[in-house]
């Protein structure tokens, strides 16, 4: 079998490249599969890829291209959906491009990976291949505009696939999809190359983009109450963003400098994880949680706020790693001291959290992708009965709603 997984940006860095990237490489194990990069700004990808995947860019934006004096590249995209948050890196030539590349594809599966590309592939995907949506973004993270668009387009596909659970109960609850498979299949996330923590290091850590949603400020704040019963403690903070210099005056004000450090972004992740006893997450909102099953993977236990969508479904409360309320500094302090001052109960959590991290290893998650693949060929033609008979009820209703307004 052939698939086709489409990226933004396969040379770029980021959650949903690294984890498409893991996917494929399950996935070839077992079928012929390739990565078509909507764009491509550099020569080889940063992120390492597996030999037997092929990578596709569609159009080149290196300074000197061919593609850079496409008069096409200079227009905006129309195809690309203009509520999408990436709409100003599209242009005319992209357009062109995916469409004409989905209309020739020999693809047997055809896996899109954000909005705006899950849009070509309801658009100009060939109907004899599967297509299936991801959606690495909460449904709630999308504007209303932007929903009520996708509503339209992924009407016409097979599948959707989230990360969390929760999030496909919301997507079943508020975008009604006939005959669409809505379902939730978790990001594979490899076993780390190097040796798990041995939690001996008094260092807390934390990991992701220096963004107001993360959170970083509370889990600084929430340091301070850490560090005054326990000043021999540290924490790192790594990543950038454009929020690194109000939390850096966070640190120098509430007087952490040299406990609490912004270290910048560091690649792998793992290796740093690896370093620490306890890894924290603040953030508003998360949703998968990659980091918090990247630090299961190092032996970490992980304190995060209980915040919608991921970390409930990652972290078994108590067990291999704690959950606390969103926003709420006190409790997440509370339970970073408590790990602190329980050595033994922390290595059982982060023997545990290793071993529950497996839920996450490739192969499994392989396994659910093949079963989806198989369901969906079963199940094609009761699907497009559904999807018209779908199509027919909201004719009915729209039709309804119209005479009604004319009799008012």
């Amino acid at each position: 079998m052939k698939i086709t997984l489409l990226l933004h940006n396969a040379y770029a860095i980021g959650g949903t490249i690294r984890t498409t990237l893991n996917l494929a490489a399950a996935l070839a194990d077992r079928h012929d599969v390739e990565i078509v990069s909507m764009l491509r700004h550099r020569e080889v990808p940063r992120f390492t890829m597996d030999p037997r995947v092929r990578l596709v860019p569609l159009v080149d934006t290196r300074v000197g291209s061919d593609d850079m004096a496409d008069p096409r590249f200079g227009e905006p995209a129309l195809d690309f959906p203009a509520a999408e948050k990436r709409h100003d890196q599209y242009s005319r030539l992209v357009d062109v491009r995916a469409a004409e590349f989905l209309r020739a594809s020999d693809a047997d599966v055809l896996i899109g990976t954000r909005p705006g590309i899950n849009a070509y592939l309801a658009r100009f995907g060939r109907r004899r291949a599967l297509r299936i949506a991801q959606e690495h973004l909460r449904h709630d993270a999308h504007s209303k505009r932007l929903r009520a668009e996708l509503a339209v387009h992924y009407r016409g596909l097979d599948a959707l696939v989230t990360t969390t659970e929760a999030d496909a109960a919301v997507y079943r609850a508020r975008m009604p999809l006939p005959g669409v498979r809505v379902l939730s299949v978790p990001n594979i996330v490899p076993p780390a190359d190097g040796p798990p923590s041995d939690g001996s290091a008094k260092v807390i850590a934390a990991a992701g983009r220096l963004v107001r949603g993360k959170r970083f400020d509370l889990l600084i704040e929430a340091f301070s109450a850490v560090a005054t019963k326990h000043p021999d403690w540290r924490l790192r903070i790594h990543g950038g963003g454009a929020e690194r210099a109000r939390l850096q005056g966070l640190i120098d004000g509430l007087g952490l400098t040299g406990q609490a450090e912004l270290t910048g972004p560091r690649s792998p992740i793992e290796a740093e994880f690896a370093k620490a006893s306890i890894v924290a997450s603040a953030s508003d909102a998360e949703s998968f949680g990659m980091t918090i099953v990247e630090a299961m993977r190092c032996g970490v236990p992980v304190v995060s706020t209980d915040c919608p969508l991921g970390p409930a479904e990652i972290i078994h409360d108590g067990r291999d790693g704690r959950l606390v309320p969103r926003g709420d500094g006190r409790a997440l302090a509370g339970a970073l001291i408590d790990l602190i001052e329980d050595p033994e109960g922390r290595r059982l959590m982060a023997k545990t959290a290793l071993e529950s991290s497996h839920r996450y290893d490739p192969e499994p998650i392989a396994e659910r992708y093949a079963r989806l693949f198989q369901e969906l060929r079963s199940t094609r033609r009761r699907r497009a009965w559904r999807r018209a008979l779908g199509r027919a009820r909201s004719g009915a209703r729209s039709l309804l709603r119209r005479c009604r307004r004319r009799l008012g």
